[in-house]
């Protein structure tokens, strides 16, 4: 039987699952997807998303009016299971892999003999031994021999993920490997990036590697931001002209790292190695200490009016998007409303709406502000200018404005 013949049952339908499920079932699948909320079940069974996601609606519309793409809040029979469920992490930084191990417990009664359960959250290393295939095990079955177990990290980026899931590289790594080839076989059926195999653990741990590496460049660029304001340095210049150098390529500042990868993968890691990843911790809580700087510094300056009106630009984790995951600018105009640092005005282009928050457009922003506060590099703010604000203090945290 082909690949293309079987049946896929994808676990978890947010930003990985969601566009893993319908390109899928574009290009030829029968794919059930499961979710545990039945608002979303329903909106997918309707053709509609429930995310923002360049052109996720119209592949998610066509894969549901073919019939290839079904929702419901619980598993069926399948070839093919892919677990793409939070891994988020728990008081302490320590890894929550409930979601993991809840989504195997759901799926066992449904693995038979032949075939292949794939972890594609991302996860501390040994995940894909010690919970799903642990698991599985426990239901009968003999993972690597009649079942097959691999972890294939996704290594998308939010607002290119329909075209990154095709063309990018994919490491793809087995408990053993007959694991490894089956899952290698699978996605050289729709990827036309390189698949590249491996083991379970080193796929783990590349994950982890390449978000870690990204947080500790970006906790350089922090720092730099912090020390180059404290002496009155434009930090952006500073970047710009070291950047020149044919050996340097520090990476641009901003209010905190957010997301589910980059914010939270790191401690995978520390948790792991406490004793050996001190660089990676520190980066860690260089980041996170941004926010509080953040909000330093519109205390200082709100202290300079009576009762200032202060417009926070973006609550996204980054750009042109509306994920508010581990986004330091959500957390931030969050605490400056708990605080209750002035009368707040957002703007959030992305979202409609917010419970939290009363949004309002960009022109309404500016016009009432006494204190600017541009959280998010989106692409509606590009076009501002330091004229644009006139009397206004102007807290840039990005270096958007020209």
């Amino acid at each position: 039987m082909k690949i293309l013949d079987k049946t896929i049952c994808v676990l978890g339908l947010g930003y990985i699952g969601l566009p893993t499920a319908s390109l899928l079932g574009t290009k030829g699948y029968k794919v059930h997807g499961v979710d545990v909320s039945e608002n979303v079940v329903n909106t997918i069974n309707d053709g509609r998303i429930h995310i923002v996601e360049p052109d996720l609606d119209v592949m998610v519309k066509s894969a549901v009016n073919s019939g290839n793409l079904k929702a419901s809040l619980e598993p069926c029979e399948a070839d093919i299971f892919i677990i793409a469920v939070p891994t988020p992490f728990k008081d302490g930084k320590k890894p929550d892999l409930s979601y993991v191990a809840q989504a195997t417990e759901k799926i066992a009664p449904f693995v038979k003999s032949g075939n292949l359960v794939i972890l594609e959250s991302t996860s501390p290393v040994g995940t894909t031994n010690e919970v799903v295939a642990d698991i599985l095990a426990n239901y009968g079955l003999k993972p690597g021999e009649d079942v097959f177990v691999a972890h294939c990290p996704e290594r998308v980026l939010p607002g290119r993920i329909l075209i990154e899931l095709v063309e990018n590289d994919r490491v793809v790594g087995g408990i053993n490997e007959a694991s490894t080839k089956v899952a290698v076989d699978f996605y050289q059926e729709f990827v036309r990036g390189d698949v590249l195999a491996t083991t379970a653990k080193t796929a783990e741990m590349v994950k982890l590697t390449e978000n870690s590496s990204r947080d500790v460049q970006i906790a350089f660029a922090n720092e730099l931001s912090m020390i180059c304001e404290s002496e009155g340095i434009n930090t952006w210049e500073v970047i710009g002209l070291a950047n020149r150098h044919p050996r340097v390529n520090i990476l641009q500042p901003g209010p905190g790292v957010g997301g589910h990868c980059i914010a939270v993968d790191p401690w995978f890691i520390v948790d792991r190695s406490p004793d050996k990843a001190r660089l990676i911790r520190t980066a860690r809580e260089v980041n996170d200490s941004k926010p509080d700087w953040v909000i330093d510094r519109v205390k200082n300056c709100a202290d300079k009016f009576k009762n200032p009106t202060i417009a926070c630009l973006g609550l996204a984790f980054k750009a042109d998007v509306d994920d508010l995951r581990e986004s330091p600018a959500f957390d931030i105009v969050q605490k400056l409303k708990a605080d209750s640092i002035g009368n707040l005005l957002v703007c959030e282009p992305n979202l409609k709406q917010h419970k939290d928050f009363d949004l309002v457009t960009l022109e309404v922003a500016i016009r009432d502000a006494d204190i600017v506060l541009l959280l998010v590099d989106h692409k509606q703010f590009n076009h501002l200018k330091v004229i644009d604000f006139k009397e206004r203090v102007l807290i840039d945290t990005r270096g958007v404005i020209k």
